[in-house]
């Protein structure tokens, strides 16, 4: 049972998580899970992963509210890709509540750092910022979108660190568009991967509710911080650089469980 240290430590947690979501559009999940591991003492690591989903969901909409104000959500891409990921999504949770929660950590981090690699070696890349979805990129957008979401659903995360970059790949715009229009589909995987952990009874619903309220506060810090640093490839290379912490991290606790 969780009590009310642990409760003040998952707002805490929710802050930090609103704040990654609404500052690169990602790392949600990739903060929320071990947070709720590894600080707010959740010992369950499928518990972890599918209130992390709700909690992030919702946070990741709140953050799309406060791109949107700021001009930088791409709806009708940011539409598609969420379509068809939903999809990959579903596909993936129900594969992933079938593998060792720790196993599924370490797994988690190992794509983490892949994901980090290939966005550092776009950094120089700004991108277009009258970048559209249309007919010619439409199955490009579509079969990324699909990718994303199997991966977000089995490993349990709102994905944010792999629609960025599969937005940025798939359609070519500016990093703080992506960002932005990532929280469109971040919000949909997320729910679809809640609904089926949920099902299954494993969401801690109150907990759920004090990472949103936490997120509420850190998704607005986080959207005015990515405006002012959107230009020379900065929120790239920060991006990049919070993929390793928490990957690193990851990795040292989840393998000294699985060796």
């Amino acid at each position: 049972m969780l009590d009310t240290l642990h409760y003040a430590l998952g707002v805490f947690s929710g802050a930090l998580v609103g704040f990654s979501l609404g500052l690169v559009g990602g790392g949600g999940s990739i903060l929320a899970v071990p947070l709720m591991v590894y600080v707010v003492g959740v010992k369950n690591p499928h518990v972890a992963i599918g209130t992390s989903a709700l909690a992030v969901a919702l946070n990741a909409a709140l953050g799309l509210f406060n791109h949107a104000r700021h001009r930088s959500v791409n709806w009708r891409c940011g539409i598609m890709y969420a379509v068809s990921g939903v999809i990959g999504a579903y596909v993936g949770s129900s594969a992933g509540k079938a593998v060792d929660g720790q196993r599924l950590l370490f797994l988690f981090a190992i794509v983490m750092i892949i994901v980090g690699v290939l966005m550092l070696r776009r950094r120089k890349n700004v991108g277009d910022r009258d970048a559209r979805c249309q007919r010619t990129n439409a199955p490009k957008v579509l079969g990324y979108g699909l990718g994303t979401g199997m991966f977000s659903g089995f490993f349990g995360i709102g994905g944010g660190f792999l629609i960025v970059p599969g937005l940025v790949a798939s359609t070519n715009m500016v990093m703080i568009n992506a960002v932005g229009t990532s929280l469109i589909a971040v919000t949909a995987f997320g729910l679809t991967t809640a609904l089926n952990y949920a099902w299954s009874g494993l969401v801690n619903w109150p907990l759920a509710a004090v990472f949103i309220g936490g997120g509420l506060i850190g998704s607005m810090l986080g959207a005015k911080f990515a405006k002012r640093l959107s230009g020379a490839g900065h929120l790239t290379t920060i991006f990049a650089a919070m993929i390793f912490a928490v990957a690193a991290f990851m990795l040292w606790k989840s393998a000294s469980v699985i060796f």
